[in-house]
């Protein structure tokens, strides 16, 4: 029984709580647990919680903010005597870790969700080297360590980052929202975003950074036939950067930048392939999302992304920054009579992935988690 329990929920984001954590919250509250949240960013409404804290985290992982945010976590930890902590994305869980560290008294358990280590052998050695030795910093107060791709697994055991590792299949996603679309779904949602009845379109929903790496797909419509269209919904830093270089090589009729969309269903329902370019991932909600809507993925060969598509059974993986293997994937898709059932297998490989399915896991481990604390 984990009533009377106290949880924290720590993250980098507010808006990261509430796209993906949102159920688990909602469950913690109705089992008769108190659930607060910290977290950077403007707070926005979670159900389920009582009570919120805004931290001052900033991305540069150097940045003193980043101590002060630590600081106020540990004065809140001893403050409030919580049961457990639920720590999410990657700067996050470093300095709760160490607010951890650095507390007085007795320590709540704690549970780090990976959601894809920012490392992988593909990193360079002094990166690689400083992010691998903050986890084994932070290693001694990991009490449960949950991965979500076999690399990131690979990496927790080899170097012993937590106490318990347990692999797992993400956060799960909504089956009921994110299903194949109804023709008649589908040609409203075309429709909608004003794609043509012989358009092929390709949506990549990501934040715009230098991880996800929108620059390769716009630079690649300028070698895929023209009655194909990209649907980049999403915001970021690079976001205006990415509309100029559409303007600058003549495929901006073709690059549609949307911004945040609340619908993004929408996106799936209208489009032919989902596709990412993405450096790494933990386990990818975008493409999860989509492939869970019928549409086979044409992905960078990276964690996260191996975890979920099979070349030639419901997409297609491709090397990494490489444009030119970008677009012959893209012309052989096209051409290739077997789209359809790549579409039936994309959608029935999310069925181990729906939230019917994962919860009831991780909330067996969450309760085992606070019962073996007890």
């Amino acid at each position: 029984m984990i009533k009377n329990a106290k949880v924290l929920y720590v993250a980098s984001s507010f808006g990261h709580l509430a796209s993906f954590h949102q159920p688990y919250m909602e469950w913690f509250s109705a089992q008769g647990c108190t659930v607060h949240a910290a977290a950077g960013g403007e707070p926005c409404e979670l159900k389920g919680a009582g009570r919120y804290l805004q931290l001052p985290f900033e991305k540069s992982m150097f940045s003193p903010k980043n101590i002060q945010a630590a600081q106020m976590l540990r004065r809140l930890l001893e403050e409030e005597d919580y049961t457990m902590l639920s720590l999410h994305t990657s700067l996050a869980a470093f300095f709760a870790r160490l607010a951890v560290r650095a507390m007085r008294g007795k320590k709540p358990v704690v549970m780090n969700t990976v959601h894809g280590y920012l490392f992988d052998n593909r990193t360079s050695l002094p990166k690689r080297m400083i992010l691998l030795q903050a986890e084994k910093m932070t290693a001694p107060v990991t009490d449960w360590l949950l991965t979500m791709n076999r690399q990131d697994e690979e990496i927790a055991q080899r170097f012993h980052l937590g106490k318990n590792i347990v692999p797992t299949r993400g956060m799960g996603i909504d089956l009921k929202r994110f299903r194949r679309p109804t023709r008649m779904e589908r040609e409203a949602a075309r429709m909608k975003l004003g794609i043509g009845s012989r358009e092929i379109a390709m949506v990549y929903a990501a934040e715009f950074s230098e991880r996800k790496n929108q620059t390769l797909l716009i630079r690649a419509m300028q070698h895929i036939p023209q009655h194909v269209v990209l649907l980049l919904p999403g915001r970021g830093k690079l976001l205006e950067r990415c509309k100029e270089l559409a303007k600058q090589i003549g495929v901006a009729d073709r690059v549609r930048c949307p911004g945040f969309a609340e619908d993004i269903e929408t996106y799936y329902y209208a489009a032919d392939i989902c596709v990412s370019a993405s450096r790494s991932e933990g386990l990818p909600f975008n493409i999860m999302e989509a492939m869970a809507c019928g549409l086979p993925a044409i992905a960078s060969d990276v964690k996260g992304h191996e975890d979920l598509v099979r070349s030639g059974e419901n997409g297609q993986l491709y090397p990494y920054n490489d444009e030119n293997a970008f677009v012959s994937a893209v012309w052989e898709l096209l051409f290739d009579r077997t789209r359809s059932r790549m579409s039936d297998a994309a959608l029935k490989a999310m069925d181990v992935y729906g939230l019917a399915r994962v919860m009831p896991e991780l909330t067996a481990i969450y309760e085992k988690a606070i019962g073996d604390f007890r």
